[in-house]
């Protein structure tokens, strides 16, 4: 596997963190960010390699396990706002929530081949550069596999009250935040056309991708 593929990898590592098992809500919330993402990178591996549907990129079967699964480890509006920019915040309830399914199917389709091609991958974790009161945080971990291994870091916020634990809402893969990578793509969209006009977009980005194969 070579390094690009690799790095897609990663990212669909990230995108698919959804396919992680759910723990007790006592444990969520004392679990250290460092110990959080090594559990569910470790599931997302091994489910990955258990599932042919997710193997073979059905997007159905990607789906059902994304709209299980990803909402308990992953602040995804706050990851939509920041990729959308300023505009998200003039943009009506009705509007935020097509956008966080559009951009929820645009993650998935575009990492969803990567998925296919994990084998004997795993995760190794880094020193966590962080004070046990912080609560937005840097986790920093590497997919080895064939090659050279592959940097991933993750931003995490620690939510308070009910649901308490860690949340992701970033990840840096071969130097680039994915967030970031979107919000230059999405300003021109919404600078052009509004926020309807990039939820436009994203749907027909999805439609392509969804006639695409491999």
């Amino acid at each position: 596997m070579n390094r690009r593929t690799l790095g897609r990898l990663a990212a669909a590592v990230f995108a698919s963190t959804l396919f992680a098992g759910l723990v007790p809500l006592a444990q969520a919330a004392d679990e250290a960010p460092d110990a959080f993402i090594k559990r569910l990178s470790d599931d997302v591996l091994a489910t990955i390699k258990a599932d042919r549907g997710v193997q073979s990129g059905d997007i159905s079967r990607i789906m059902t396990v994304v709209d299980a699964k990803i909402m308990p480890n992953v602040n995804f509006q706050r990851m939509t706002a920041s990729a959308v920019g300023p505009g998200w915040r003039e943009a009506t309830p009705a509007q935020r929530e097509r956008l966080q399914e559009e951009f929820k199917l645009l993650l998935v389709r575009t990492y969803s081949g990567a998925l296919s091609q994990v084998q004997d991958e795993s995760i190794s974790m880094k020193p966590l550069r962080a004070s046990p009161t912080d609560t937005d945080v840097i986790v920093r971990s590497e997919i080895r596999g064939r090659g050279d291994p592959i940097q991933l870091e993750y931003r995490l916020e620690k939510t308070p009250g009910q649901g308490a634990g860690w949340k992701i809402y970033n990840l840096n893969v071969l130097g680039v935040w994915l967030v970031e990578t979107y919000r230059s793509q999405f300003a021109q969209e919404v600078s052009a056309k509004g926020i309807d006009g990039l939820i436009t977009s994203l749907a027909e980005r999805n439609k392509t991708n969804a006639g695409r194969k491999g």
